[in-house]
């Protein structure tokens, strides 16, 4: 649905640019991803792939592909999944983003659980690990699912 209303964008930018009165013919052409990053275009697609170990729930043990516009893969809710990240995007910036060194966090445990998430969303590289193993890296976790499966 995001693709459809950039490319309509694009298009209708197109035209306006075309018919805009005293318009130059000798403009210079918008190089392409400039225009992408303009109207928010992606050129690459949301491939993930979301490793879990040791959840204490085995069905969520194991390795997932995770595509994103359109949601497809192996993962068991990959369109909840895609509207999640979008979500943390919107709100966040990075939904991949590590605890800041300098935050306090609470010196409780939730378990072995570990997950990594590594691939490519919204044009750039994510390497990302994720535990439980004190409270920043449990609410970090927290705000990950349905990407990361629930552990409580």
């Amino acid at each position: 649905m995001l693709r459809r209303l950039t490319l309509t964008a694009a298009a209708s930018l197109a035209v306006l640019s075309a018919a805009a009165p005293g318009a130059s013919a000798a403009a210079a052409p918008i190089p392409l991803p400039l225009l992408h990053d303009v109207l928010g275009m992606k050129d690459t697609e949301d491939r993930l792939t979301v490793t879990t170990a040791e959840t204490g729930n085995r069905a969520a043990n194991g390795t997932y592909e995770l595509k994103c516009d359109p949601a497809g893969g192996t993962h068991p809710e990959a369109q909840a999944a895609c509207d999640r990240l979008d979500e943390l995007a919107r709100k966040n910036g990075d939904p991949f983003a590590p605890v800041a060194q300098d935050r306090m966090c609470t010196h409780q445990h939730g378990g072995p659980a570990t997950a990594r998430i590594t691939g490519t969303w919204n044009g750039r590289t994510v390497d990302a690990k994720f535990n439980q193993g004190n409270g920043c890296e449990i609410s970090r976790w927290r705000e990950m699912e349905p990407v990361l499966p629930s552990v409580r």
